[in-house]
């Protein structure tokens, strides 16, 4: 039975000292840094303040899943890219002498360029687009930014799953 200790410990101190897999969920090539520039709207429905909002999320979850060390410019892993769409739109209509909106859906859409310095061809460039719901008699500037966390918490973690989650 100590043997078998011994060996789980050392293999599993192997593996994450490594810096190649992480329990975290992660692969990370062997990366230290990451970057991430700022995503341009490149609608006029996205705000430059909802712009670094989305850009600051994806560095916070960098930082809370992973081992990497944020840097300024040029890290080993960069994300880049812009914010395509921003759109609201009806989704639930109630019926009636008029036909109105029960619920309205909040879409937004990010392009995202990933580069892996180190293993050039896990880089990719993809659309990644998330969608929050919310009562149509609600005003959407009143709930806008808590409608923002919701998608941006989606929207990242699958940015981060299809680029070091390797998913």
């Amino acid at each position: 039975m100590k043997g078998f200790l011994v060996i789980a410990i050392c293999f599993v101190t192997a593996l994450s000292g490594c810096g190649i897999y992480s329990f975290t969920g992660g692969q990370f090539s062997g990366a230290k840094t990451f970057s991430v520039d700022y995503f341009k709207p490149q609608t006029a429905m996205a705000t430059p303040l909802y712009a670094q909002r989305f850009t600051e999320s994806l560095k916070d979850l960098l930082l809370a899943q992973s081992p990497l060390k944020l840097a300024e410019r040029k890290g080993e892993l960069t994300f880049s890219g812009t914010i395509v769409d921003y759109r609201t739109a009806p989704v639930a209509v109630q019926s009636g002498a008029a036909e109105t909106a029960s619920l309205n859906r909040l879409t937004i859409t990010v392009k995202v360029s990933y580069v892996n310095s180190l293993e050039p061809d896990l880089s990719f460039e993809k659309t990644f687009s998330k969608f929050a719901d919310f009562d149509a008699n609600q005003d959407l500037f009143s709930i806008e930014e808590s409608l923002w966390s919701l998608i941006n918490e989606q929207l990242t973690q699958e940015i981060y799953n299809a680029s070091v989650g390797n998913w």
